[in-house]
């Protein structure tokens, strides 16, 4: 280092620049040289295709195209655009070649095999003499177009997937059909294209089922042939896919780009629009059902969700349903069930517009069950929570008119329709597929749908403790509430003007009878008896049997209150009053609630204990006054130990409801006491 100085690296300056130069030259001329063995390789290929192709040797032209197709791939991170691109070119040259040469012979082995097959046959074909030579061309040519197509020459294909699928559907991601799969759907592409599109009376947007109806044809026709011709050689090629399958997606793809057509021009015809979506759901069931095609690929579904096709299939079904609503609140029989004359089928006792109501939502929730969207369901359950919205408001404005008269026919029918609506939601709720929803709901955060929920409300739906009805359940049991409120006000206001004569009679001064196999019911409680009765087997016979449960017991509960305030706490009683009192509530009011449970006095317990201790023996009624009125003084520091808590001695008579100083209140008016 000590010779190397500013002099010596002035001196060796140029040399270096003039050694680089040269450098840079020879690296030039070595690119140069590899850009133009490139090229010569390419060459070289391009004619070795064209010596195979001469002597027929498409095996080995198929094994040069692909070392082109190498060539292709490795050449992609260079900057030689000029190379590639002649290299894509002359690929795309020889490939189209190759292809035509091998389709050609392949359909006329396939004419040979009767292909396509657009009829079912009436009979099976009688092999051909030379069959085994035809399959074995069959196998030989399946085989090369498969080796043909590779992943790298989907883009210079002669006959490319895209052309067969619509812009518009979303299968673009899919990969390429298989290439002698494209091949033999031509035929049948070109036998759709002359039916279904231009001036041909067969292409009406009326009928859509013409060509939905002939591609399901076509794929069950030729299904045995693609399972029993071709599927085996794609086995031994390896091939993972299945032929049948890929048939099918092919036929799928020309229905496709037909319906996406359509529906566009569709969308200002209701009539027209809705028979079109009806016959994509019917041909999308029996694709998946009839023709086992997979989930996992897209059927014309979601040809559906795209968003104008989407606004207008909600706008119309909404219309539609509203104009049936009308329709069903004003027919004659929209209040009779009809199932009347049906006892085992009658318990909820449905009128025949809530049934026809509820028949209209289940079919709505039928057509978009099987949308492959959440987002897109949810919108249709938020329109069915709207219509039942709807259908409640309807049926409160028609329960107004009919509240004059709530012990009526239609009343009575509008109660069992609010019930049957709350009863099918319910059931809803717990349904595995709006649970399923609900969870979609709550994880996508559909403001559409969980709007006016609080905090709390979100984490009872995603806990799955609430549901998506929850807030439509409430409004109708209010409905049904206020309804059944009402129904009963009427009914216990009937009765105890009924019951004004028993409210009076003289419990003062009836004798006693001390065999109570003599007494008969009091002619004052006839009346009030007779009503009861009736009411009971009306209602009954008018509601649903859940809405006849609630309303008995709410009647019991209301008679035995007013009961034991009108008729007991208002009059005194003798010995016989009080006997005629129990006799008449044990032997033929309780009997009347009997023929709808077991017990029947559980539900009159004001009534039931009240009577016990009007009747008790002089000396227990004595004995129980004291010990009530020593309580009640001592009540603060009572002390004595060896007698029973007044509770106590209540419960051991039978008294659980009555408290102490409603007891004393009841002996009180009893008029049987020594020395009166």
């Amino acid at each position: 280092d000590k010779f190397y100085t500013p002099g010596h690296r002035q001196v060796a300056q140029p040399w270096m620049d003039n050694l680089r130069q040269t450098c840079n030259q020879v690296d030039t001329i070595e690119r140069h040289m590899k850009y133009l063995r490139c090229l010569q390789h390419i060459e070289e290929l391009s004619a070795a295709v064209q010596q195979c192709l001469m002597t027929s040797s498409i095996q080995e032209a198929i094994k040069a195209v692909d070392s082109m197709a190498v060539l292709d791939c490795g050449l992609n991170q260079s900057g030689c655009s000029h190379l590639q691109n002649f290299l894509r070119e002359t690929l795309c040259f020889w490939h189209k070649i190759i292809k035509d040469r091998l389709a050609s012979d392949f359909e006329k082995i396939l004419a040979q095999l009767h292909w396509p097959i657009i009829s079912p046959p009436t009979q099976s074909p009688i092999p051909a003499a030379n069959y085994q030579e035809i399959s074995s061309q069959l196998e030989l040519l399946v085989t090369q177009l498969l080796a043909l197509q590779t992943s790298a020459l989907a883009s210079c294909q002669g006959l490319p997937s895209t052309q067969l699928v619509s812009s518009a559907t979303c299968l673009l991601q899919a990969p390429p059909l298989c290439l002698p799969i494209q091949i033999m759907l031509l035929p049948l592409r070109r036998r759709f294209k002359y039916h279904f599109y231009g001036n041909r009376q067969t292409n009406s947007l009326s009928k859509p089922e013409w060509y939905l109806t002939q591609v399901l044809m076509w794929m069950g026709n030729n299904s045995a042939f693609m399972e029993e011709k071709i599927q085996p050689i794609l086995d031994r090629a390896e091939a993972s896919f299945s032929a049948r399958v890929e048939l099918c997606r092919g036929l799928l793809s020309l229905v496709q780009e037909k319906v996406a057509s359509d529906a566009s021009r569709l969308l200002y015809d209701d009539v027209l629009f809705c028979h079109l979506v009806e016959e994509v759901l019917q041909f999308e069931k029996e694709l998946r059902s009839n023709h086992l095609y997979p989930a996992v690929l897209p059927g014309l579904l979601h040809l559906l969700l795209e968003d104008a096709v989407l606004q207008k299939w909600l706008t119309v079904e909404k219309k539609m349903a509203v104009e049936k609503m009308d329709a069903m609140l004003s027919a004659e029989g929209a209040w009779s069930s009809q199932y009347k004359d049906i006892s085992d089928m009658d318990e909820l006792k449905a009128p025949d517009c809530a049934e026809t109501f509820m028949t209209l939502l289940q079919v709505i929730t039928e057509r978009y069950r099987a949308l492959p969207c959440p987002s897109a369901q949810l919108k249709f359950l938020e329109l069915q929570r709207e219509l039942v919205d709807d259908f409640r408001i309807r049926l409160t404005q028609v329960m107004k008119e009919e509240s004059r008269c709530p012990l009526g026919v239609r009343y009575c029918a509008i109660l069992n329709a609010v019930n049957y609506i709350s009863t099918i939601l319910g059931d809803w709720a717990d349904n595995v597929f709006f649970l399923q929803l609900q969870q979609a709901a709550v994880s996508h955060g559909e403001e559409m749908v969980l709007r006016g929920q609080g905090t709390m409300e979100v984490g009872r739906l995603a806990s799955l403790e609430g549901s998506l009805f929850d807030g439509l359940l409430a409004l109708l049991d209010r409905l049904k509430g206020d309804m059944l409120g009402r129904l009963l006000e009427w009914t216990m206001r009937e009765i105890t003007e009924k019951a004004k004569p028993y409210c009076q009679d003289r419990w003062l001064s009836l004798p006693s009878q001390h065999d109570q196999s003599t007494m008969t019911l009091s002619s004052t409680a006839c009346p009030m008896m007779l009503c009861v009765r009736d009411r009971l087997l009306n209602l009954h016979n008018v509601l649903s049997l859940s809405l006849f449960q609630l309303a008995w017991q709410g009647l019991a509960e209301r008679l035995d209150n007013f009961l034991y305030q009108n008729v007991i706490l208002c009059n005194h009683f003798s010995d016989g009053g009080a006997a005629q009192l129990q006799f008449d509530m044990t032997r033929n009011l309780f009997p009347l609630f009997g023929h709808y449970c077991k017990r029947p006095e559980n539900f009159f317990k004001h009534v039931k204990e009240a009577c016990l201790i009007l009747c008790l023996n002089v000396g227990s009624a004595i004995l129980l006054r004291t010990l009530l009125n020593e309580s009640e003084e001592e009540m603060r520091d009572w002390t004595g130990a060896g007698d029973p808590s007044p509770e106590a001695a209540l419960n051991e008579l039978g008294v659980y409801c009555l408290a102490p100083c409603d007891v004393l209140i009841l002996l009180s008016l009893r008029t049987s006491w020594p020395g009166q």
